[in-house]
């Protein structure tokens, strides 16, 4: 990881970004175990079901510092992170226009793992819009403290800390005051409601395999996602 993470930072024409969903965010009264930073503002002293619920997901630019963070009250699916991933691209590419390949660091989660048929179809999708090589760097079970957006959510957890997210436009305030290394992050709901349980066939799943290099012995933890 650390050779990949180096080639990508030092490379002209590499890019390397890290992803990843934060828990999900009860709103609501909620008490949130911290003293309310909002006069006259009291939080509930018992559990009952929240307003909304809100996941954010966050892209981090290591080398420039930028963390752009999108929530949803929809699930995290597979093809929520690549729409997510193709609006942040059409967003920032103006800015790196020799970039060639995209450098991903991302944990092995359910909707994202190499071999989730859903996300690699949609990853290889992403690739050919952009023709783009895509390397994905995954971090292994246990190491996901490594990723560095990762913290990006404990700097959040402290800019909120016992403040009363009573409503969404309160998340969103807070997530869009907060600083990383002195810079705000550039905030985005996303209202899509996105379908759960979607799956290739074995025989779909096998095309895209042949348009794959994945690192012998490592090859669910690396893999690279050729232009076609």
């Amino acid at each position: 990881m650390q050779q990949v993470n180096q080639q990508a930072d030092t490379a002209a024409d590499e890019l390397r970004i890290s992803i990843d969903a934060k828990a999900v965010v009860k709103v609501g009264l909620f008490a949130r175990g911290g003293k309310s930073r909002v006069p006259d503002t009291a939080g509930s002293d018992h559990n009952f079901k929240p307003d909304a619920k809100l996941t954010p997901f966050g892209i981090l630019l290591p080398e420039h510092d930028d963390v752009f963070m999108y929530l949803t009250e929809s699930s995290v699916t597979s093809d929520f992170i690549v729409d997510v991933l193709s609006h942040w691209w059409e967003s920032v590419r103006r800015h790196f226009p020799h970039t060639e390949t995209l450098v991903i660091n991302l944990d092995n989660g359910p909707e994202c793992q190499s071999r989730r048929t859903q996300f690699m179809n949609r990853m290889l999708g992403f690739a050919a819009r952009y023709q783009l090589r895509v390397r994905l760097a995954y971090y292994p079970p246990y190491h996901s403290k490594y990723n560095p957006v990762e913290r990006c959510w404990g700097i959040l957890e402290n800019h909120w800390n016992g403040s009363i997210l009573d409503t969404i436009q309160a998340v969103l305030n807070y997530a869009g005051s907060m600083t990383w290394k002195g810079k705000r992050p550039i905030v985005t709901m996303v209202e899509e409601v996105y379908e759960t349980g979607k799956r290739l066939t074995q025989k779909a799943m096998e095309k895209i395999e042949s348009q794959l290099e994945r690192l012998p012995e490592l090859g669910r933890w690396f893999v690279d996602i050729l232009q076609i």
